[in-house]
């Protein structure tokens, strides 16, 4: 999470664009949310997840205004940077579900031991 929050970080040094800036804050804050929630795993589950399909959304409209734009645009490497967050995002959401299993697997073992 800590990773994808810094790549985001990184994306918003480069944007220029105002509705990018919007929805790359939005995600960062979808990332920075989960850090400290970690009691609450499917609040973080539902958050990466929600940050990562919009991280591939903006990364299609950033596709779209490139390729319909013309010789205007130059493509810079920061457009790259939210799919790498969106595969983070992905990963984040692995382990979170790594760690619910192992809560739900403890949970039950200790229910059986009575």
């Amino acid at each position: 999470m800590v990773l994808a929050l810094i790549a985001l970080g990184i994306a918003l040094g480069f944007t220029t664009r105002i509705p990018f800036i919007i929805l790359l804050s939005a995600c960062a804050l979808c990332n920075l949310l989960p850090i400290f929630m970690f009691k609450h795993r499917m609040l973080q589950m539902r958050l990466l997840l929600f940050a990562a399909i919009a991280l591939l959304g903006l990364q299609a409209w950033m596709a779209y205004d490139y390729f319909t734009a013309g010789i205007q645009v130059k493509f810079n490497y920061s457009m790259v940077v939210p799919v790498i967050a969106a595969i983070l995002d992905f990963l984040a959401v692995k382990g979170v579900v790594s760690d619910e299993l192992l809560v739900r697997s403890a949970g039950r073992l200790r229910s059986k031991k009575k």
